[in-house]
Order: structure tokens, then sequence, then C-alpha cells
């Protein structure tokens, strides 16, 4: 079976190339997946995409037409891919549910420590031999209260590393978890949450959610709180953002992921003019940390999303069917 690999890096081809035990044809492209890179896929059985290819009803009609059977997600969201225009045309698709939920929280936790104790300003200050601590102070993390959005798997990691820190965690989620509240989780309605000293945004992008950080909810938040988002862009509304940042009713910003990344993220563009305005903006704001969709970037993860992405592949090659029923969407 030949697998197409879409938006690969250097990583990508390291991982899933140690790990094909079950000696798939693999072929790694550089180029995002749209209607025109869909040619690259001539001859293969199979397609993996990940977060910022562009799985449209148009572009899965150019797959359907060179006989794609499946489209395998090397990450847990799917909010990129025409699920419905894939099954009208009979394509598979499945997805990587949790491959390493400790890394994307650990991340989210490295970001909060960060901007708390401005440890990216103390980095830049000692290199330039200044020693100075004004303007560095920061505040304990004990005993702030925290609030979750999102207890799926990687909520719930980053909620009980909160607690460790000796934190109140609020929670909001559609169902409240029964082994989180035994832990010392409390559930509560979003407005509840969003009064937290800090914010983090742990869940899926969809209908519901996209900008749920918007200018009302961010009035409705603490002010001088931080937020924290290593999910989605898409959940924050970044102009509101900005001026929630300007008018100090928001203390601090950590985001690993972006609105409008597929155009910078994954790339080197130290050598050229970037146009976007939006993350010049914030990217002035000594207060707001930045990183480019790493929180998954670990060793561990980056194994398990080879060896479940191959596994899932083998399975509805052979039978049609997984036996991780999460990681089939289609």
């Amino acid at each position: 079976m030949k697998i197409v690999f879409f938006s690969a890096q250097p990583y990508d081809r390291e991982f899933f190339t140690r790990l094909n035990t079950l000696r798939f044809e693999l072929n790694f492209q550089e180029a995002r997946l749209n209607e025109e890179t869909a040619e690259l896929a001539e001859g293969a059985d199979a397609v993996c995409v990940f977060v910022n290819d562009k799985v449209t009803g148009a572009v899965i009609e150019r797959l359907a037409e060179k006989k794609i059977r499946i489209i395998a997600l090397r990450c847990a969201g799917f909010n990129n891919v025409d699920l419905e225009a894939a099954r009208a045309r009979g394509i598979r698709v499945c997805r990587v549910p949790a491959y390493s939920p400790e890394a994307v929280a650990e991340h989210t936790v490295a970001m909060l420590l960060a901007l708390n104790r401005k440890i990216h300003k103390a980095y830049n200050r000692v290199r330039e031999q200044n020693f100075s601590l004004n303007g560095l102070l920061g505040s304990n993390l004990h005993g702030k209260t925290v609030g979750v959005i999102g207890t799926g798997n990687i909520g719930k990691v980053f909620a009980k590393i909160m607690l460790g820190f000796g934190c109140r965690v609020l929670a909001f989620d559609l169902i409240a978890n029964r082994d989180m509240e035994v832990l010392g989780v409390e559930f509560h309605p979003l407005m509840e949450v969003l009064r937290a000293d800090i914010v983090s945004l742990h869940c899926p992008l969809n209908e519901q959610t996209r900008h749920l950080i918007n200018t009302e909810t961010l009035g409705m938040m603490k002010k001088g709180a931080v937020l924290i988002n290593t999910s989605r862009g898409g959940l924050i509304d970044t102009n509101a953002v900005i001026e929630a940042l300007k008018t100090k009713q928001l203390g601090g910003l950590g985001i690993d992921v972006y609105e409008q990344e597929e155009k910078l993220f994954f790339r080197d563009l130290s050598e050229h003019i970037i146009k976007d305005d939006t993350i010049q903006r914030l990217m002035s704001f000594p207060n707001v940390l930045i990183t480019a969709h790493q929180a998954f970037f670990t060793e561990e993860a980056l194994s398990q999303i080879a060896i479940t992405t191959f596994r899932s592949i083998d399975q509805l090659g052979q039978n049609g069917n997984l036996t991780d029923q999460a990681a089939l969407l289609v």
C-alpha cells in the first residue's frame, strides 16, 4: 500500500520511516494538500495530512478521482476535513485521537510558567549581560484559580498538573467528569470558569466553539487574567484579544496556535517580511508568548502518532474498520 504524506517535515520522514514496520510505500511531500497539489497523490492508496492541509469537498473530489481510499490525519483535530464529502465518495477518514496528552499539557504549563515568571524576557536580558530584576516580578501559581475549558485527554492532564501546583481548578465541559471531581476539580458553567485567574483552552474547534474567546467573553474574564491556547487558533478572536491586551483586561497571553497559522507556521521565514500585521502586533506585546504549534512535539508523541497512523491505515485497508473506534471519523 502506498501512502503520500502532505505537509511533510524532516521529523515526519524520520519517525514514519523508522516505525514503518508494516513496510508501506511512503512518499513525502512538503507541499500542503489543496486542489492543485492533490495531483501528487497519483497512484497512492492513502494520503496522510496534518492540521493545515485543506481537505475540502473539492480536494476530496480530486482524491476520489485518483482512487484514494483513506485519508489519515496525523493529529487529533479534524476541522480541516469535509467529512460529509468523504462519506459521499466512500473515502474512509481516520485520525490519532490520543497520542501524548502529556506533551501538550506540559507545554501549556511551560508557557504559563514562562509568562508568569517572565522567563523569556529574563533569558534575553542575561544574554545581553543585564542582570537587573526590574520588570521581572511574577506571582505564585500556588493558590491561584485555574479555569480549564475542555476536559478531554489533554485537559484532564493539565488539570491534574495544576492541582499539583496547589491551584483551585474549575472546569467546563458538556459532561462533568466524575473521576476529575474526585481529584478536586470543580465543574461549573462557562461564565464562572472564565472568571479564573488563568484560563486554558483544551476544546476542539467546531461551529459552536469558533471564537469562543471574543469581546463578550473577554469582558467576563477577571481583569489581568492570563489566557493560554494550545488547542486550535480559531477558538480565539485575535483582534478582540489584542484590544483586551491594550486595555489590560487581559494580563497575559500564551498561544501555540494561531487562526492564520497556515501562512506562517512550520516554515522558516527569518529572511522574509511577514505581511500578517495581526501576528506582528501580537509579537509586539511584552506579555505575549507565541510558539509555533510545537506543543505536540516530543519523541513520545511523534512515535505514537506514527504507530497509530500506520495501524489505522492497515486495518482500514484490510477490513474497513478500526479496533480503536475513537480514531475512525468516516
